[in-house]
């Protein structure tokens, strides 16, 4: 794969947010918060601030985003910002734990207990990872794409080449079909997409992350960009063709599209080699994260109470 340097997409950078508990694994401290309050954690993160904090679920990730950079000489098409509900004072593990995993890391908002979510907007962010539900619906409310990481496995393919998955229905896609389904099942959901198969869908939560990726592979030779990206949905022929029509409509290139008509997605994330994949329905995430790293977007019909 060529190393070859080219011009970084100007102001079509990549920004992710991502949480300190999704970035590290921050069990051993959480207990502490937990059970013993907010004054024995700062004193126990004190204690072990030079003590280096295992990687998280979304390390491996990470890792690969920040790589991308690499194509564009160092220059930052790729940044990831660091938000936790730490304060400064017992981030520094955090911080230390990025210098000795030589991450290039060096913005972040700690907010002292309280949710930093409403930092995501101000930094300019495309994606927001966490393992906090509330903080994760939150940004989903103020129009970012936002996850919470499913505990689950690490693997993916060993290379650089950054594999992003989404579900359709209420991830890239708005949930108006799902709705169907849900109300009057799949033979009228299937009748809906026939009939409306020229008609393109509404973007869901993650359409502008989806953009954001596609805008920084083109800025990249096509045939040595690191990052491919997969739909992967429960749907099947005939409701396939309204999903091409509309990427084609948003000038949006997906690189694989597989329809699997009910079939479980694990073995074909596994299959595809997946860093991440995306979905609303929250027993696709724990299925899929037997196979992959897996982030929840409580969003649409199915996260309805």
């Amino acid at each position: 794969m060529s190393s070859t340097a080219v011009d970084a997409p100007g102001n079509n950078r990549l920004v992710i947010a991502i949480s300190s508990r999704a970035l590290f694994d921050l069990n051993d401290s959480h207990r502490v918060f937990v059970e013993q309050g907010v004054e024995a954690f700062s004193e126990y993160q004190k204690a072990h601030e030079n003590d280096v904090l295992r990687k998280g679920d979304a390390f491996p990730l990470v890792e690969k985003l920040l790589r991308v950079n690499d194509r564009f000489g160092g220059e930052q098409a790729v940044e990831v910002i660091l938000l936790s509900r730490n304060s400064a004072d017992t981030g520094l593990r955090v911080f230390n734990s990025i210098e000795h995993y030589g991450l290039k890391i060096t913005r972040a908002a700690f907010c002292g207990g309280a949710s930093p979510y409403r930092y995501v907007t101000a930094f300019g962010c495309h994606l927001f990872l966490s393992t906090e539900g509330g903080d994760v619906r939150h940004a989903l409310q103020n129009g970012v794409a936002a996850a919470t990481l499913v505990a689950g496995s690490q693997g993916s393919a060993e290379d650089d080449t950054l594999r992003f998955a989404f579900d359709g229905d209420a991830v890239i896609f708005s949930d108006e079909s799902e709705r169907i389904y849900k109300q009057h099942g799949l033979a009228a959901f299937a009748e809906n997409e026939r009939a409306s198969a020229q008609l393109p869908l509404a973007g869901g939560p993650f359409k502008g992350f989806l953009h954001a990726l596609h805008n920084l592979q083109r800025a990249l030779p096509e045939d040595a960009c690191p990052i491919r990206t997969a739909l992967v949905t429960a749907r099947s022929a005939p409701a396939h063709e309204r999903v091409i029509r509309t990427l084609r409509d948003w000038d949006i290139r997906i690189d694989e599209s597989i329809f699997l008509g009910g079939m479980p997605k694990g073995p074909f994330l596994k299959a595809y080699g997946a860093d991440v994949f995306f979905d609303d329905q929250r027993q696709h995430c724990d299925s899929a994260a037997e196979h992959v790293a897996t982030g929840h977007v409580p969003h649409g019909v199915a996260n309805e109470e």
